[in-house]
């Protein structure tokens, strides 16, 4: 697959996959088995996917070298979906100058006596930079909904903070993509049950990851009713079949290979490029 076709196809999708700031989004109506964007199997997929590694590695070197765009990807999904995964593959071969991965765990005692935002925003990106959140502000939204860690009347509002906060960012030059991977429930139990089979993978499983298993209904209520209030044309959300790695890694790939060559950035022309200069 050459530059052309990969130009090509996407537009088609990126409608298909982007959530449109409507309302009407429904988590249903996405299929996490979804392969129909990629015409072929897992190995052209692999191989487009060396092609788009290549092109993000030289369009991240002209984004720090540039030094005038901040971008920010957004990573969430339920458990064993493929948040470290995606981040490995994807990001394979930039340049770790002008890179970063921010994750976010449970949050710390001076963390909790702030505002949610507040360990966020001294995360996202600096001129330049390409920045990871591998989860994010949406935990506050999520977590703090299916476990009931705050009232609704709390959670509810914070539907308009984030939009409102992502806008600040946007204005202020950050390109933001936000992308839900979309795994089955069968699928999960299939990924769980092989980081317990597999000693070197048994390290990723804790015990609450069954817990939040059980609660998997209202974790897709509460993604559906995040994406549906936060995708908006600065922030937008993408769900991305996910039930298959390889598709996954070359939708992303594609969306922000295409995104970053959207910005039109240019290298930097050097303070003595009117003088001939012999380096001696």
């Amino acid at each position: 697959m050459g530059f052309c076709s990969i130009e090509f196809l996407m537009g088609a999708q990126m409608k298909k996959y982007r959530v449109q700031p409507d309302g009407r989004f429904e988590l249903k109506r996405f299929d996490p088995d979804d392969t129909s964007a990629f015409e072929g199997g897992k190995q052209a997929a692999l191989e487009a996917l060396a092609v788009l590694n290549r092109r993000l590695e030289k369009l991240q070197e002209l984004l720090y070298a540039e030094g005038q765009h901040k971008v920010l990807v957004v990573l969430q999904a339920m458990d064993a979906g493929g948040k470290d995964g995606t981040i490995r593959v994807v990001f394979d071969g930039v340049n770790p100058s002008g890179v970063r991965v921010a994750s976010f765990g449970v949050p710390t005692e001076q963390e909790l006596a702030r505002d949610y935002l507040w360990r966020v925003h001294q995360q996202v990106p600096r001129k330049g930079e390409l920045v990871i959140f591998n989860r994010s502000h949406y935990e506050d939204v999520l977590v703090v909904r299916v476990k009931n860690l705050v009232p609704q009347q709390v959670w509810q509002k914070r539907y308009r903070h984030i939009r409102e906060f992502e806008r600040m960012l946007a204005d202020e030059g950050t390109t933001i993509l936000k992308f839900f991977l979309h795994i089955s429930k069968d699928e999960q139990r299939q990924r769980l049950q092989e980081r317990l089979d597999n000693p070197e993978k048994r390290w990723k499983f804790r015990m609450g990851d069954l817990e939040d298993r059980r609660l998997w209904d209202r974790y897709q209520e509460a993604y559906e009713a995040a994406i549906r209030e936060t995708s908006t044309e600065y922030a937008p959300w993408y769900v991305i079949p996910a039930n298959k790695n390889w598709y996954r890694n070359w939708l992303v790939s594609h969306i922000l290979v295409e995104t970053l060559e959207g910005l039109a950035m240019q290298y930097p022309q050097p303070e003595t490029a009117s003088e001939k200069i012999v380096i001696e």
